[in-house]
């Protein structure tokens, strides 16, 4: 069988019924040579156990906790030329795989990112939306709810992510920089709003730009994932938010 063009990589920690209604999205490559699913389980989560039988097609797999080491183990597996890691509270739009294709014609681009939309009619999500539009374009800097793709070859190049709790995704984006253009696709990854309904639209995004704006002034980011996290910063089962 011939290498799929894409590997979709998932991490999940805690994430059993988002990770389902994703798949239920993702349409069952038809020879496995378009495209490839992993998922990484981070916290041998036995509410899985019924989501392995229901998509046997999905490549199941298991880490120690950590998104990027989760998503490091999963890029290990992967046989795709280009690497798309998708947060299980987020969906991809009919056509991303012929945005990948698009990139893939591209020679001087190394990865990129889909456009942020978040799954509600809310005003301040249109807000956000936008603020987000702005810094992908003044900065060329998306975030891992983006769905960010790599060819696969650049990110081992580059070594992957790093073993962070935090700002593993904008560590890997400024590296991705460095050795070639990103690229980023007007097409939408939705991303569920349940984070910034619990913790208030603007209280969350003021702490995510303020967390931002630490480590891209030098403060580490375990410093960064104790202030996030709270005490949970130290525990390995912590679910990913």
């Amino acid at each position: 069988m011939n290498d799929p063009f894409v590997s979709i990589v998932i991490p999940v920690l805690g994430d059993a019924t988002e990770l389902e209604s994703l798949l239920d999205a993702l349409p069952e490559p038809a020879d496995g040579r378009e495209f490839e699913i992993i998922v990484v389980d981070g916290g041998a989560d036995p509410a899985l156990a019924r989501l392995r039988d229901r998509f046997p097609h999905v490549r199941w797999s298991a880490s120690a906790p950590g998104r990027g080491r989760q998503m490091n183990h999963g890029a290990g597996l992967a046989r795709g030329r280009w690497l798309v890691f998708v947060h299980a509270d987020a969906r991809l739009s009919a056509g991303w795989d012929g945005e990948i294709a698009r990139a893939d014609a591209m020679p001087e681009v190394v990865g990129g990112s889909f456009r942020f939309a978040l799954d509600t009619p809310a005003w301040q999500a249109r807000c956000l939306e936008r603020g987000v539009r702005c810094r992908v374009r003044w900065f060329d800097l998306p975030y891992g709810d983006q769905a960010i793709f790599v060819r696969r070859a650049v990110f081992e190049s580059v070594t992957g992510y790093r073993d962070w709790r935090l700002m593993e995704d904008v560590d890997l984006v400024r590296r991705l920089r460095r050795v070639g253009r990103l690229w980023h696709s007007s097409l939408p990854v939705r991303v569920s709003a349940r984070r910034w309904r619990r913790d208030g639209w603007a209280r969350r995004s003021v702490k995510n730009i303020g967390l931002v704006t630490l480590y891209l002034a030098g403060v580490a980011p375990a410093r960064l994932a104790h202030l996030y996290y709270g005490r949970d910063a130290l525990r390995p089962s912590s679910r990913q938010t």
